[in-house]
């Protein structure tokens, strides 16, 4: 028998499971549309140890930005978010907090006064795809210009060991909390390698990761930098 293994053949990425999101079915009708600091408060009131996990993520519960002739409003502050029954909220756990966070199941959430009824979940892999984008990211207490806001990503995320090859900074929102209002600005990054993607969702940027910020999701493509 003749036999010649294939030496060009690369060996095939496998995504750790290190940190994973944990994805909740949700039941209620309607939550603040900026309901970041309020969703957050409700997690912590139910599951004590949250708030002091620094590498727990919440990724906030967004809806359409439109459809209908329905047009996202630029002010949230007052604006509610009606529900479907496909919204989901999402929790970017560590591995050795998997089981805990699963006890959100059954648990009712108060959302600034706004129930939430939290389902069964189902566990999901971070992605290796090479373009991931954070729709809110904070790397200053004070709002920076454009140019100060990526530079100040790029140093962060070249501490990870990563090369920036394409970075697009994207709009500048807010995020209200109980004394001030938090700037953020989006941000995505293009043609990273499979580690490196993986690695940016696993550390996000920037702080706030319990209001959603700084937590990486992989993107199709660059449309989502900028969203209407």
């Amino acid at each position: 028998m003749y036999w010649t293994e294939d030496k060009g053949k690369k060996n095939e990425f496998v995504i750790p499971e290190n940190v994973v999101d944990v994805v909740f079915a949700l039941q209620g009708k309607a939550i603040p549309m900026d309901n970041a600091y309020a969703l957050s408060k409700a997690i912590e009131k139910v599951l004590p140890w949250v708030e002091d996990d620094e590498q727990l993520g919440i990724h906030q519960v967004f809806g359409a930005e439109s459809g209908n002739g329905w047009l996202r409003p630029e002010n949230t502050e007052n604006e509610l978010l009606y529900l479907s029954h496909r919204q989901k909220l999402t929790v970017r756990v560590t591995q050795q907090r998997l089981n805990d966070i699963q006890h959100l199941t059954g648990k009712t959430l108060d959302v600034d006064g706004y129930e939430l009824k939290v389902g069964k979940s189902t566990i999901r892999k971070l992605s290796d795809m090479s373009i991931v984008f954070a729709r809110n990211v904070v790397v200053s207490d004070a709002g920076l210009s454009e140019e100060d806001f990526m530079k100040a990503c790029a140093e962060q995320i070249s501490e990870y060991g990563i090369t920036i090859k394409k970075m697009m900074c994207g709009r500048e929102r807010s995020i209200q909390l109980p004394d001030k209002k938090l700037i953020t600005r989006g941000l995505m990054l293009a043609d990273l390698g499979k580690t490196e993607a993986v690695i940016l969702q696993e550390k996000g940027i920037g702080v706030g990761r319990k209001l959603g910020c700084g937590l990486f999701l992989p993107q199709k493509g660059i449309d989502a930098v900028n969203p209407d």
